[in-house]
């Protein structure tokens, strides 16, 4: 049945499989890219944020060791394949976390959220899929090109493995040592070993990473496809999965489809099993416009920075990428200033 499929229906299907795992990760593990944030500036708790780093730690390992195996070239990804423009990378991030601060949500958590019921989630994934398509091929577009064309950088060297392998079997082997590398950092902590369903679903995240690069490579190479090695993020398939649904024949399946079903249905199976799953609407206007306004720049910020948490947090990071580890600390800057807004202000007092 599967060799009877279109190239497009199977990315989708292997984007479904990983969005699933993300989805009850999300309900179930609680993994959160805000509440990670939120939980280490006020909480004094790093738990979740090490959970990021277990999630990438894990994604690094599984990717290389594909790479070194010959089933994944992470030269072939977006994020190593083109030019790298440290300007956008900022200023989307930046963007892109501040957005989410005020929104409450990013794209991957306002998806879960929405799997569980929550109407003022669902807003956030309709504003910001449509953004993000304003920047990505509408009006926005010639003036987010000029800006990364006049600020990429030149060479051909984009991953943090390459600078420091050389080439060749170098470039694995530096890539497996940093996952190591990260993996062991994220745990060591005694307050998340305390845990092992936190590091056990910061696993999951990883692997959901690592089934998107296999799963694409493996349509591509066995059916000879001209397709994308992707794997998943939350920003321009927010937009493509509204166009599908609205008319196929406008935008047709494809893995970033599929990612984004899969975190629904993951989300909504997770809700149930918790029993957390009900109705919730917004009843503040303020508060809907500002997550609203957060949506809108979590859309513009996501494509400028080509990745949101998930797509440069985890995708991108998992190849190691130069614009990785640059957007996810804009990102964190910018959430840790709205988050700053929200519940404290910025007076300063004497």
């Amino acid at each position: 049945m599967l060799y009877q499929m279109t190239d497009a229906s199977l990315m989708a299907l292997v984007g479904l499989a990983g969005g699933v795992m993300l989805g009850l990760a999300a309900r179930l593990g609680r993994f959160c890219t805000l509440g990670a944030i939120e939980d280490y500036l006020y909480q004094d708790s790093a738990v979740r944020l090490r959970m990021w780093g277990v999630a990438i730690g894990v994604a690094i390992l599984g990717v290389y060791a594909l790479a070194g195996a010959g089933a994944v070239v992470p030269g072939d990804t977006v994020y190593l394949a083109e030019a790298w423009s440290p300007v956008a990378s900022v200023l989307g991030g930046l963007m892109f976390g501040y957005g989410m601060s005020i929104a409450g949500n990013c794209g991957f958590g306002a998806l879960a959220r929405s799997g569980g019921g929550d109407f003022r989630a669902f807003v956030i994934v309709l504003v910001m899929g449509i953004s993000a398509y304003v920047v990505l091929s509408g009006p926005l577009a010639a003036p987010r090109v000029a800006l990364v064309e006049a600020t990429q950088l030149a060479g051909e060297t984009r991953s943090i493995p390459a600078l420091l392998g050389g080439g060749g079997g170098g470039v694995v082997a530096a890539g497996l040592a940093l996952g190591l590398l990260m993996l062991v950092a994220a745990l060591a902590s005694k307050e998340l070993l305390a845990r092992p369903a936190a590091i056990a679903w910061g696993a999951v995240v990883g692997v959901a990473i690592v089934s998107g690069y296999w799963g694409t490579a493996r349509v591509v190479e066995t059916h000879f496809s001209a397709l994308p090695v992707v794997s998943h993020t939350f920003s321009a398939p927010l937009g493509e999965t509204l166009l599908y649904v609205m008319t196929s024949s406008g935008g047709g399946l494809s893995f970033g489809v599929g990612s984004v079903m899969g975190v629904l249905l993951g989300a909504f199976a997770g809700s149930l099993i918790k029993g957390h799953f009900r109705w919730e609407a917004c009843e503040d206007p303020r508060e809907l416009r500002r997550q609203i306004l957060g949506a809108v720049l979590m859309g513009f910020g996501s494509v400028l920075a080509l990745g949101c948490t998930i797509g440069q947090g985890l995708s991108a990071f998992s190849v190691l990428a130069f614009s990785a580890p640059v957007t996810f600390v804009a990102i964190f800057i910018g959430a840790a200033i709205g988050l700053r807004q929200l519940i404290t202000g910025f007076s300063v007092t004497t």
